[in-house]
């Protein structure tokens, strides 16, 4: 390479390759910072209101990130197997399978923290991809 300028096309491919591999594991690094991160928010905003109040405090434990790469894309699922889950997120009013009824208003705690941590995420993004090209 001379001046910025690849003359032999095996070098480009070489540093393209290269340049694509360091993005991706550049990339994995900022979704699993950033996956914890939002669990982390999500269970600070499921410690009280206007989130879920804490009774046992298994529910906010039960919040996990995993992250996962298949060639070029990383997927990062954040998420919680806890039955309650949707309940508390988004309310319920009616009755439930035991014809019990409820009222129960929503106690945002999983929106706010991911309104409040994508723009944080596409800015990493960006800058790990601009570092490693």
């Amino acid at each position: 390479m001379s001046g910025g300028a690849f003359t032999d096309p095996t070098a480009l491919a070489a540093a393209l390759e290269r340049g694509a591999a360091q993005t991706v594991a550049a990339m994995h690094a900022v979704m699993r910072h950033r996956s914890q991160a939002l669990v982390e928010q999500v269970q600070h905003n499921a410690s009280g209101r206007p989130g879920p109040r804490v009774i046992t405090g298994k529910y906010r434990a039960s919040w996990r990130a995993d992250v996962q790469a298949a060639g070029p894309v990383v997927v990062a699922e954040v998420g919680t197997s806890a039955p309650q889950a949707r309940r508390l997120a988004f309310g319920f009013v009616g009755a439930d399978s035991l014809g019990r009824h409820y009222a129960q208003p929503p106690f945002p705690h999983l929106g706010p923290a991911v309104a409040q941590a994508g723009p944080v995420l596409v800015r990493e993004l960006n800058d790990a991809v601009k570092r490693s090209l």
